[in-house]
């Protein structure tokens, strides 16, 4: 791929969660040096899935889920994004135990890793199959849940610390399954670029939001008022647990294990026709040298 000159400052969308503003607030202030000027642009990840598949923006943070019809525009990061362990979406209910067969299940996006987790469990755990599936917006699921309008709701981020508040149940933890399965870490946000940027600014990109992480990590009082401003008023102690559940070691590189799970992932969506199959390639960064 040959490289060109970006006029202008880098156009970039992530979500206002905090793992997002902790990871992003050293570029997004300036604080990185030689890094490009970012223009940031603040969405849930279903509106940034949304913009990926329209070929908006520079630099989106999404979910894995939407790769497979994106990847022909856009080059995954190998940095900045959202893997994990212990920290997969959960199935909640009311009733303690329900057997989900023909239940109503409420969930934030079809084009979601949650969703995909959710569709491969289901096809192991629940031989009878769900009943309808229900897409609301995710701070909505909880309360609807608890009050009857669903059988069953699945949530994501902060939601794992706060659903026992709604008298609650976990009834699956799909991440826990997936590790369970796998063996790997679970993939939850990307970070994608446009290919069209060219190499050097792909890598210039990856090098810049490594920068960033590292000086949140090194200090994390200094992202603290811009996690506080995007955080919808979320207690500063739950914003501190979600930060530690989402940024760890895949956010500076995905590694070996990073992208394991990742094609792991939609490779096996894709045999249960929820995806498109993915090229060889797919997740290559065009980046790399050597």
């Amino acid at each position: 791929m040959t490289t060109e000159a970006h006029p202008g400052p880098i156009e970039i969308a992530f979500s206002p969660c905090p793992n997002d503003t902790f990871v992003f607030d050293a570029w997004a202030h300036g604080r990185v040096p030689g890094a490009p000027a970012p223009a940031v642009t603040f969405a849930d990840i279903d509106i940034t899935n949304g913009m990926a598949e329209r070929g908006e923006l520079d630099v989106l943070k999404v979910s894995y889920a939407v790769l497979p019809w994106v990847l022909d525009e856009y080059a995954l990061l190998p940095c900045g994004g959202a893997l994990g362990r212990g920290c997969g979406p959960l199935v909640l209910t009311k009733e303690l135990g329900l057997d989900l067969t023909g239940r109503t299940v409420a969930v934030p996006s079809e084009r979601s890793t949650a969703y995909l987790l959710f569709r491969l469990w289901a096809a192991e755990m629940v031989p009878g199959g769900v009943g309808e599936v229900v897409v609301m917006p995710f701070d909505e699921i909880m309360p609807a849940v608890r009050d009857g309008k669903v059988d069953a709701g699945l949530v994501i981020h902060e939601a794992r610390f706060t659903y026992h508040t709604f008298g609650l149940h976990n009834l699956a933890d799909l991440g826990r399954h997936w590790e369970d399965t796998t063996g790997l870490p679970i993939p939850l946000g990307a970070i994608i670029a446009k290919r069209s940027l060219g190499e050097e600014t792909l890598r210039r990109l990856a090098d810049t939001i490594r920068s960033s992480v590292r000086l949140a990590w090194d200090h994390p009082e200094v992202s603290r008022p811009y996690v506080q401003e995007h955080a919808q008023e979320m207690d500063p102690a739950v914003a501190d647990q979600h930060i530690g559940l989402y940024v760890n070691e895949f956010t500076a590189d995905l590694g070996e294990d990073g992208y394991a799970a990742i094609r792991g992932l939609l490779t096996r969506a894709a045999a249960e026709g929820l995806v498109p199959p993915l090229g060889p390639d797919a997740l290559a960064f065009p980046g790399d040298r050597g």
